[in-house]
């Protein structure tokens, strides 16, 4: 199955697998060696009419679990991870992170969840596989080859304004020793600066959120719709890569995503371009086991 993705820019960022079930994987996570990494696209799953094909959340109106199901199944055995030892995000668009660890398997496909709010979570569990879920927020992936510990978090406007990512860094710093200077961070796909129009209101957060010399960097405009509305444009990419870089990341270590979920509505779900009628892809990161057994 061919992928015709449309790129911001020609950056080798993603590794496309486009035989059996479709996904991509960022390379400076595959050529660790050390974890596994993937992101769906709404291609190759057996979900029918509006969520057709790849859907990969229970909650939608008129889906059937055993789609779902189906739908992971053909996931994992394509990305090579385990469907059993998965544990979801309950996102809320929060900035809530957990520490899930083996007591945890399962949780949110085999067995209910006992968290109300995670959009992002981390662990040192190798096998254990976080999963998280997107149709134009921003994924964001974070991977330690030096504690050998990893994070996965959702980050909307109103995570990226209350730092998410920075939260997630620090959350690993204090579970597991790691320094940002080490971690391996990707903003995966998401909705660009161009497709991304917001009400002053949603500027106005990030002005106060952000420090004055990132404004120009972050936020572009203000431009008059066509109704005679202020409107702006809005880089969670750039918000996102600026905020790691302020929370000690290295920026040979940080990976921006050159593919937009709205300018890809063929191949990615977005939520501007289909509204709720549409499924939800998904982010998986996982440390490839080592000795241990689960």
């Amino acid at each position: 199955m061919h992928l015709d993705l449309h790129f911001k820019n020609q950056e080798h960022i993603f590794n496309i697998h486009e035989e059996g079930t479709p996904y991509l994987s960022f390379r400076a996570i595959d050529d660790t060696g050390m974890f596994t990494n993937a992101f769906s696209t709404r291609l190759g799953g057996v979900s029918e009419g509006y969520l057709s094909t790849m859907n990969l959340t229970f909650r939608k109106a008129g889906e059937k679990r055993e789609h779902v199901l189906e739908n992971y199944r053909r996931l994992s055995e394509a990305a090579g991870f385990s469907m059993d030892h998965m544990v979801l995000s309950n996102q809320v668009h929060g900035t809530d992170i957990i520490e899930v660890g083996e007591e945890d398997i399962g949780k949110g496909v085999t067995r209910e969840q006992d968290y109300e709010s995670a959009d992002g979570m981390v662990t040192d569990v190798p096998g254990l596989t976080l999963v998280t879920f997107y149709a134009d927020c921003v994924p964001l992936y974070f991977a330690d080859p030096v504690h050998k510990a990893i994070g996965l978090s959702h980050s909307g406007w109103r995570g990226t304004v209350r730092r998410i990512g920075q939260r997630t860094l620090s959350l690993m710093e204090k579970l597991y020793g790691s320094d940002p200077r080490d971690v391996i961070c990707c903003i995966g796909p998401s909705i660009c600066r161009d497709c991304f129009e917001v009400g002053p209101e949603v500027a106005e957060a990030f002005f106060e959120a952000y420090p004055e010399d990132w404004h120009a960097d972050i936020v572009r405009g203000p431009v008059l719709s066509p109704l005679g509305e202020e409107k702006y444009h809005i880089d969670l990419w750039r918000a996102n890569e600026l905020m790691l870089l302020e929370a000690g990341a290295r920026k040979d270590h940080i990976h921006v995503t050159n593919i937009c979920t709205r300018c890809n509505p063929d191949i990615l779900w977005s939520h501007r371009a289909a509204g709720p009628m549409r499924g939800n892809m998904a982010a998986f990161l996982s440390i490839k086991n080592d000795d241990r057994r689960m």
